[in-house]
């Protein structure tokens, strides 16, 4: 993957240095912000869940969840973390390369500063993430967008990687758009996103009706 090598070798060596979690141990803030829109039962997909701070709160608001990361020491950690919280999710090591998008198979799916991800595989998981997603389906997407390329405070360094407004939408054309953000903030999360920072996010529902939470899947 660009600019990160052998990704599983990457990551594992970045969580094993870090002294603590090393994006913290609260959940992004724009995941937070989303809470209203969560409610229990809500069967709830977390990508590159690193150290499980998304998918353990997500737990622990009553969600089914499951997560995953390329970093065997990630989620080991992440396990420990929702042990500690008193929570139960599904965590497996996995490349979201070769993740298997299940058709309709989730309510809400939680994509925080993935962008380890060049354009060719982006594409790939933003297809996925709209098979996999129920109709009337929630993304919790956020990223960098290229100042941060000038402000270095975290994400991957790499141009291609980075987010613009118009390139999500194009993306999720056509889906409902809940809440939105272009802007600089700054950003405290743990010592890998840390500083004034250029975010996109957004929060969107994919096009069709929205079942109540924890529907089964529909018969294929």
């Amino acid at each position: 993957m660009a600019g990160f090598g052998n990704a599983r070798e990457t990551w594992d060596r970045r969580y094993a240095a870090a002294d603590g979690f090393l994006f913290g141990d609260a959940p992004n803030a724009w995941l937070a912000a989303s809470a209203a829109f969560l409610e229990p039962g809500m069967r709830v997909l977390s990508l590159a869940d690193g150290e499980g701070r998304n998918g353990v709160w997500l737990a622990g608001l009553g969600c089914r969840v499951s997560a995953f990361d390329v970093s065997p020491v990630g989620i080991e950690r992440a396990r420990r973390h929702a042990a500690a919280r008193g929570v139960d999710l599904d965590l497996q090591v996995a490349d979201i390369a070769h993740w298997k998008w299940e058709p309709e198979c989730f309510d809400a799916v939680a994509a925080i500063f993935i962008q380890f991800a060049p354009p060719d595989l982006r594409a790939r998981i933003f297809a996925g993430i709209a098979q996999t997603l129920v109709p009337g389906g929630l993304l919790i997407l956020e990223g960098y967008g290229p100042r941060q390329l000038v402000y270095r405070t975290g994400g991957p360094g790499v141009a291609e990687n980075l987010y613009t407004m118009p390139m999500l939408l194009q993306a999720f054309e056509g889906w409902h758009i809940l809440a939105s953000r272009d802007a600089d903030r700054q950003v405290s999360e743990g010592a890998g996103h840390c500083g004034m920072s250029h975010l996109i996010s957004l929060l969107l529902r994919k096009p069709g009706r929205v079942s109540p939470p924890g529907t089964p899947p529909r018969a294929a």
